[in-house]
Parts: structure tokens; sequence; C-alpha cells
């Protein structure tokens, strides 16, 4: 990794890293009382059911208008100890298509999001037979691209994959979508349970949402044998994967029992350490994976496993200093650091600053840091919300963002993403809708095409004298009736409108006529009375 430089690094201690001293209890939650709008959705499922630890799952259908439920064949005469992963929605392959779960949430707190796939067991030979891999496809929320889900190595060995972020709520939905990407494979999205978890406004807390998102890397307690640390345990069912070593690992029945941890961690995980020997550093390779060179959260948690004892080391990460003499106690404490530039594998080091008893380390969270999307703007999106409610028979993926990620805007629709992302065109011929045009399309100011040719709409076209950068309006072979509006005449920019084969009525208006530079349309179809004689 290249090393941080001497000044970032005393900028990091001075205002990034946080030393934690308080006490901590955790008041578990009871059952299905996650607090605010919270989801354990079972993908695909018809009704609902609970699992193991007495938590409730619900059908993804209410939440979800695109794609198809399924269930898995049960493998062995036992079937599968998760009730989430026997069955799972998958969606068709269309290319720049995304699929979105619709989520209504508290605006401005913030949420973990935790999908999970399991596309059945495959055989090692998978790759070189006639059965197909699984699909590789984005995930997506709101405007912002979060990872690429491949699950081909869990699958060979008959696991299920998970993903974690932590998501800021920017409005009263949130889109959690899956997203087609044709560089990947040519098979369609799937997915096979999905938690939402709303967190405490404490919790992770020195993250700056406005422009950053968090994704899960590792969350780990050391010195563990057991099964994951999860709910109930921790109320918001964090995973918490063991990490034995036998040579370093330790049991305590310390009873850390504070709350006042800002992120909240399972009093569990203070059960279990790892302890250097006496006079020796410490020396762990953790995450257990190479990182990117990027900026990442880290939070380690400390626990001295002699009851009314403390212990004083250093922490350091890849030989860089992370906190000097940090006094723990059986109390228990937290550090962690927002931004810290990690690259490759990486090293935590615990060094002794005392002869008296040696460093340990309890548990430890890293994150990848990574940046919120833009969205499109808020008046072109509540027109366009207003067209899909006037219109039947729409496509499936006219849901999240409008535009954003790029290569992700709803079929139909092309966006400008400049200083504000603004809807520029509307092509929606021969999609096979019905419905009608409302007044809104007029909000959507930055428009210079529309096009519902060729389907089945009814009714008036409404004023969009306000689309004063409108080029070419195509409405020809609908069911459209009513007066052509004089007030399209008065839109400087419009060089074509083609109205043929509707049901429209009355003269057609002079200005249009008569109009410099515009190409038009009105004849057949279309029962315009005589112009009246001067």
């Amino acid at each position: 990794m290249p090393p941080p430089k001497r000044p970032h690094l005393v900028a990091a201690a001075a205002a990034l890293l946080f030393l934690v001293l308080l006490p901590v209890h955790l008041a578990l939650a009871a059952a299905q009382e996650f607090r605010g709008f919270s989801y354990l959705l079972n993908c695909g499922a018809a009704s609902s059911t609970t699992d193991g630890r007495g938590l409730r799952w619900e059908p993804d259908g209410p939440y979800v208008s695109a794609g198809t439920p399924g269930a898995l064949a049960l493998p062995g005469p036992g079937g599968l100890l998760d009730p989430t992963l026997a069955t799972l929605r998958t969606f068709p392959h269309r290319r720049g298509a995304k699929f979105c779960y619709e989520l209504p949430v508290d605006r401005n707190r913030r949420y973990l999001l935790r999908p999970t796939f399991f596309y059945g067991a495959l055989s090692a030979a998978t790759s070189s037979s006639a059965a197909p891999s699984p699909p590789v496809f984005d995930l997506i929320v709101d405007g912002t691209l979060w990872t690429a889900v491949n699950t081909t190595d869990d699958a060979l060995a008959g696991a299920a994959s998970s993903y974690e972020g932590v998501f800021p709520a920017s409005g009263r939905n949130m889109s959690f979508c899956l997203g087609v990407n044709p560089d990947y494979t040519d098979a369609g999205p799937f997915i096979s349970a999905l938690q939402v978890i709303q967190l405490d406004d404490s919790v992770y807390n020195a993250t700056d949402f406005r422009t950053s998102a968090l994704g899960l890397i590792a969350r780990t307690k050391f010195g563990s044998t057991g099964d994951i640390e999860r709910y109930p345990s921790d109320s918001f069912d964090r995973y918490w994967l063991p990490f034995p070593d036998s040579k370093h690992a330790i049991s305590s029945t310390q009873n850390v029992t504070s709350a006042d941890f800002w992120n909240l961690p399972p009093p569990n995980v203070f059960n279990t350490a790892f302890v250097a020997e006496q006079d020796a550093p410490l020396v762990l390779q953790w995450p257990p994976m190479p990182l990117q060179n990027a900026s990442y959260y880290v939070a380690l948690y400390f626990a001295d496993t002699f009851s009314e004892s403390s212990r004083t080391f250093d922490v350091y990460i890849n030989d860089y200093l992370f906190l000097k003499g940090l006094n723990v106690t059986s109390a228990g404490l937290s550090v962690f650091a927002t931004q810290w530039i990690l690259s490759g594998l990486t090293r935590v080091i615990l060094k002794p600053a005392s002869p008296a008893l040696p460093p340990l380390i309890n548990a430890g969270e890293v994150f990848g840091l990574f940046p919120i999307g833009r969205l499109t703007h808020p008046r072109d999106v509540l027109a366009l919300e207003s067209i899909k409610k006037h219109l039947q028979n729409i496509p499936e993926d006219w849901n999240g963002d409008p535009c954003m990620p790029s290569g992700y805007s709803w079929t139909g629709v092309t966006c400008d993403e400049g200083s504000r992302i603004r809807v520029i065109s509307l092509n929606f011929s021969g999609m096979g809708l019905s419905g009608s045009l409302p007044p809104e399309i007029a909000n959507l100011t930055a428009l210079t095409d529309i096009s519902f040719a060729n389907n089945s709409l009814l009714g008036l076209i409404p004023d969009l004298s306000n689309l004063s950068k409108l080029e070419r309006l195509h409405l020809q072979e609908n069911k459209l009736f009513g007066l052509v509006p004089g007030n399209l005449g008065t839109i400087k920019t419009l060089r074509e409108l083609f109205l043929y084969n509707n049901s429209l009525s009355g003269p057609v208006p002079d200005n249009l006529l008569n109009k410099q530079g515009l190409t038009y349309r009105f004849l057949p179809g279309n029962l315009f009375a005589p112009k009246p004689p001067h």
C-alpha cells in the first residue's frame, strides 16, 4: 500500500479519530421491533414465513412491480435451513434496464441494506458443462451505483451471497434496484431476500452521508469459533463473523453492558478476543482480502478480559500509527477513523506500551466509502411520476431514479447530466401505451423531443406552451380528440409536429399553418372542419 503522508496522518488523528471511553449496554430489541421503517422481504414468496430466530419475513410482491417469482428445488431430504433461500425473484435480461423495489422510508435517516442471493448449489463442473453460471449484475440504490453482484464462487460452494451497505434516505421512498449490465452476462438478475433496517442516528454517524455511502468489507468477532453473531444479539441484525486463531484466542465473561457505543455493537462480541503474547506485538492480517487503493471506515472494539483491569498499547495499521497510548478497561471502548487510506493486504498491529498486560482486540469493522450518486431534478421526477399514473402498460423498469445512475435511465427517457440532471427527450413510440397525457408533462421544461406515436392514447392534447425548448412533437397514430391547441404555435423552437391518425377536430390554428420552418402532418385520420372564408 502507498503509505499515507505524515501531515495527512496528523490530520486524521486530530480530526477523524474518535475515542469512546464509555461503558456499553445494549437493549435487545424483541422480534419485529426494529425502529421506524424496516423490511424483511422473502423474495418470490407467496406468503409470510418465520425463520429460526423468530423473525417474520414478508412476501416482496407489494414492493416490486417486475420480475417472476420462483422456487428452488431443495437439496437433500432436509431441504434448506434458511426458508428465505427456498424462493427467489428473477428479472428479464433487457440491456440497461433496472428493476426496483420501492420502499417507504423516513427522510434523512440512514438504512442498512442487505440483499441475499442464492442461485442454487452448482457442481464444480458447472463452468465446463451445459449448466449456466449465475448471472452477474449491478446493485443500485436511488441514483447510486453500489456494486456488481457475482455469486459464482458461493454457488459452487452451495452457499448464498450477501452484500451489505449503509445508505441515507434522501426522500420518502428509497429505491433498491438490480441493473442489467450487458458487459457482464446474457442472463437477467435475481434476488432471494432483502433486509432494509433503519439504524439509530448514532450508528456510523461520523460519516458524511450527504456525499458518501458505506459498503461492508468485513465485520469480525476475533477469537470466536462459534456461529455468526447477529440478531437478537445485534438489534440491527448485523453479521459479526467468527475469526478463530487457537494461538491467540481467549474467551471471557466480562458482561460489557452499556449502550453508549456510538455504533451499538452487540455485547457478545466482547466475550472473545485475540490477546498478544507477553511483551510481544499482536499482528493480524485483517481484513482477510486485498483492498483497492481507496478511503475506508475502520472501527475497532476493545474490552479488557479481566474485571476492574486495564492495559495500554499502541494501534498501527500497516505500520502507520492509528492511535497511540490506547487505554483499554473492562468497561470497553471503540476507536474509529472515517477516512483511512488502505490498499492491498492490510495488517493491524497492536504494540504493548506498558509491561503489565499484553494488547488485545475483540472485534472490528471495515467499510469502503463510495460517492452518493446524483439524482434527477425533483420537478422532472414529479412530472414523470404523474405521467406514469396516467398511463397503462408502462415498461417494467419505470422505477427508481428516472435518469441515474448513468446508463440506467428509464426505457424511452433520455437525460442531460449537466449541472442539474434534466429529462430532455421522451421517446415512447410503439410501446403499447394507453391512458392519457397529463398537463404535468409541461413541467419537463428541458424537453426537446416528445414522441408518443403509435400507441392508444385517449383525451386532449395538453397545453405544452411552457416547453420553450421543444423541437419535435410526435403524437400521430393514437386516439386523441378535441382541438389542436393554438398555443403550440407559440413554441418558437418547434420544428416538427405530427398529429395524423387521431380523432382531432376543428380548424388548424393559423399560427401553425403559417409557422416558418415547421414541418407538420395533420391528415389523414383527423376530422378538421374547413377553414371559414374571410
